[in-house]
């Protein structure tokens, strides 16, 4: 008995832990007979046991290649992942600065291949840009979102009062600047005259966690009684302080045409058809970035076309006109945000509606803004009255561009903190 349980515990050293035949392993925990065939049998299940321990050796090397084999096409992945992990952040800064990045690119294609722009707007290329970005404007606008915005109707008044009726004033003093040429201080004029910006506004509202109701609402409301207000706020302040008469009827019926008339038929259209609408929410990124190819569309003409004189002009002057704009845009912020704080100290202190901190950054962003896709269609029917067209676009768009990068460093501390993984403005 004494041999034969060595013998056992022998055979269950041998047994593999994790064996493929059941049968085997039933059989190594049966307790032997003490008889004389107990002999044989032990060695059958000592060669059974030898046998299953010769073929866990002979499987273990193949299971192990395998596993390199795996291991290695995984590291081989990750390699490739690796290598490819540099696009995504690039991919993610294009997307949340399309529109800088469009309106650059399309200077700089003017002023290095002017032919291909002179030839796109020969055959009208420019009046597609305001006419497309004012209908996906209209295909963009929520009526709820507009509905909103009633509770701050005051905020919104006084926003509506700044951006058409105070901040136009503003002209007056950016004529009293000499330079040469004069297209760019008459261009920054007239630029101080239009109505907020149509998205960047409302986008950077809400990246601050400011009342994007009421941003959308003073942006749709201004931009449409500019049409009436606009050629008369140019006739005021810049046409008299040039010696320009206006064709204001003309520049009203174009307004209308590129402004009023798009962003109706965008309306009707998200109104009337429920797939528009829904297709339009599901894809909101898609037509910012269509409506930033439009609006790119206009420098990339006017650019191209002027691009003889713009070579003329020393890079000085052009960085002392890309300083006045900025200069332009941080007094339009102030003013708005003394106004707001006059206001609310007048109307009640904390308790005062415009101390809401979501409604005073919902006006202080939009009411300091101008827009650039309008003063291009008012630019566009004056056939040169105030001078060379891209002379005059030229430092607006560097305008453009200075207001978005300084409301995105201000957005960045007003900004909640459970807010900061929302998507950047165009």
């Amino acid at each position: 008995m004494f041999t034969l349980a060595t013998s056992s515990q022998v055979l269950l050293r041998l047994q593999p832990p994790h064996s493929m035949e059941p049968m085997a392993h039933s059989l190594t925990l049966t307790p032997f007979p003490a008889t004389a065939s107990s002999f044989r049998h032990r060695h059958l299940y000592a060669v059974k046991a030898l046998t299953l321990r010769s073929v866990t050796r002979r499987l273990k090397p193949a299971l192990v290649r395998a596993c390199d084999r795996s291991q290695q096409m995984g590291g081989n992945g990750s390699k490739e992942t690796k290598g490819l992990s540099w696009v995504e952040p690039i991919l993610t800064f294009a997307r949340r600065n399309i529109l800088p990045l469009a309106l650059v690119s399309a200077v700089t294609l003017g002023l290095t291949y002017p032919s291909i722009g002179c030839v796109a707007d020969k055959y009208g290329v420019s009046k597609i840009g305001p006419f497309g970005i004012f209908v996906i404007s209209g295909l963009m606008l929520r009526s709820e979102e507009i509905g909103a915005a009633v509770e701050a109707w005051p905020v919104g008044l006084f926003g509506l009062v700044s951006i058409l009726f105070l901040t136009p004033y503003f002209s007056r003093v950016i004529l009293q600047i000499q330079l040469q040429p004069q297209e760019f201080i008459t261009g920054l004029a007239i630029f101080a005259c239009m109505p907020t910006t149509l998205s960047s506004g409302v986008a950077l509202t809400q990246l601050a966690g400011g009342n994007s109701a009421l941003a959308l609402a003073m942006t749709v409301i201004s931009n449409m009684l500019g049409i009436l207000i606009i050629p008369l706020s140019i006739t005021k302040f810049v046409a008299a302080g040039v010696g320009v008469t206006l064709p204001t009827k003309q520049l009203f019926k174009s307004l209308v045409l590129t402004i009023l008339i798009p962003l109706i038929l965008g309306k009707v259209l998200r109104e009337s058809f429920k797939g528009v609408a829904d297709f339009v929410d599901k894809n909101r990124k898609l037509f910012t970035v269509i409506s930033a190819l439009f609006l790119s569309l206009v420098p990339w003409t006017q650019v191209s076309r002027s691009r003889s004189l713009l070579l003329m002009v020393k890079p000085s002057v052009f960085l002392v006109a890309i300083g006045l704009g900025t200069l332009l845009h941080l007094s339009l912020l102030v003013f708005n945000i003394l106004a707001v704080w006059g206001l609310s100290v007048i109307s009640g202190g904390k308790n005062s509606i415009f101390s809401r901190e979501q409604n005073a950054s919902a006006l202080v962003l939009v009411a300091s803004q101008k827009t650039l896709p309008v003063m291009v269609a008012v630019i566009e029917p004056l056939r040169g009255a105030f001078g060379e067209s891209g002379l005059l676009v030229l430092p607006c768009v560097a305008a453009h561009l200075n207001q978005i990068i300084l409301d995105t460093f201000i957005v960045n501390f007003l900004r909640p903190q459970d807010n900061s993984n929302n998507v950047k403005v165009a």
